[in-house]
């Protein structure tokens, strides 16, 4: 990647971010993660009453507050564009379409990871109340980084399928409701069932958020986890590409 690239995907990735802070919904966007991350941790996933030193009560909710708080985020990245005309303007300027691609989605990737950096207070909590493994903790924070912009990277994908965002946000959150649970015997027993081969169904399994998502918040930074996760965000952003080439005629 040359420097006027990474030049032009600097300026698209500051005009998106700027524009979720334009309105309300980002504030909202925040505030709502922030009360159910405290909440769901506390109430649901006994901070207080595990007596441990450890932040695992708060990750094992992420998955799940992303299921449907990322594909809200994503809907609009490339629906609103659609619906509005602004694409034909957007690739009439000088920039590529991975260019943009990149662009809008490290922007929303760095939306959501302010979100996740005000947990912070989290992490103060847990050092004050005992002595935890912080590298463990920051693990933790890497592997919800990583599914968060995995999340994301599909979000794209399906927006670029529609200019409906209620339309990107309900298939973007059926798509990751399928990636979450494709390790869980409920979906493998399927599999098994209409008599796929054991190979076909091992490669279904490996292909689960929650799974390599989970080994990370343990603090296991297996390479494969995190080849995983980047895999899965370059498959997702350049099926973006190919579909808004596909439909920027429409």
């Amino acid at each position: 990647m040359n420097m006027s690239s990474k030049h032009m995907i600097n300026i698209l990735f500051r005009r998106e971010l700027r524009s979720y802070f334009a309105t309300p919904v980002a504030y909202v966007f925040i505030v709502i993660f922030l009360v159910l991350a405290g909440a769901f941790s506390f109430y649901l996933g006994g901070f207080y009453q595990r007596g441990q030193a450890d932040l695992l009560p708060f990750f094992n909710f992420h998955p799940w507050l992303y299921l449907f708080l990322i594909p809200a985020v994503a809907m609009r990245l490339w629906a609103e564009e659609r619906k509005s005309g602004s694409i034909e303007l957007l690739l009439t300027l000088p920039v590529t379409m991975w260019q943009a691609v990149l662009g809008k989605f490290f922007a929303a990737w760095a939306f959501v990871g302010i979100a996740l950096a005000m947990t912070f207070p989290m992490w103060l909590t847990v050092n004050y109340l005992g002595d935890p493994d912080n590298g463990v903790i920051v693990a933790g924070y890497l592997g919800s980084l990583l599914m968060a912009g995995a999340f994301l990277a599909v979000g794209s994908c399906l927006s670029a399928l529609t200019r409906n965002q209620v339309i990107a946000f309900i298939l973007t959150v059926a798509i990751c409701f399928l990636l979450l649970l494709a390790g869980w015997p409920l979906v493998l027993d399927f599999f098994r069932g209409i008599g796929l081969p054991l190979a076909v169904i091992d490669a279904i399994a490996g292909l689960s958020f929650l799974t390599h998502f989970q080994s990370i918040s343990k603090g296991v930074l297996d390479l494969r986890d995190l080849v995983y996760f980047v895999l899965m965000i370059g498959f997702w952003l350049y099926a973006s590409a190919v579909v808004i080439d596909l439909k920027k005629a429409d």
